[in-house]
């Protein structure tokens, strides 16, 4: 296995909402799809987003999971200010703030905001190496 992911594909419970959390609220930027599901692309990946009882349906598995996934989703920014802009813009459109942002015992600053569906994003800088890959913004 090549060491990447390549996408990465969240069922959702109400798609037109999700597409605007993730499109207009955080401003990621959509490809054009089928309108059973929607892609973004991202700096290296993709995120999918597909109806909850299709993607457990793709998979052949049940929709019905309930609690803590155990998995959460990491975007890295290059300062502390970024941190905290990115999760006041996902409040603003509609995400729950589930931890504010604050420094880390780990030595960086981070907090955590759950989207519509619940999903967990933790927003980090991490002053002691860079973890994504380098674009034109940061």
């Amino acid at each position: 296995m090549k060491p990447r992911i390549s996408m990465l594909t969240l069922g959702v419970r109400n798609l037109d909402e999700s597409i605007r959390f993730y499109e207009q609220g955080l401003g990621l930027p959509r490809m054009e799809s089928p309108p059973e599901v929607a892609f973004f692309t991202l700096n290296g990946t993709w995120l999918g987003l597909y109806g909850r009882e299709s993607l457990a349906e793709d998979a052949g598995i049940s929709a019905d999971g309930t609690g803590f996934a155990g998995i959460a989703i990491a975007h890295n920014v290059a300062s502390e200010e970024e941190v905290d802009k990115l999760i006041e813009q996902a409040v603003a459109a509609g995400a729950e703030l589930v931890k504010p942002a604050q420094k880390a015992f780990w030595g960086g600053y981070s907090g955590y905001f759950a989207d519509p569906d619940g999903y967990l994003w933790e927003v980090a800088h991490n002053p002691l190496f860079w973890v994504g890959p380098k674009d034109e913004d940061t």
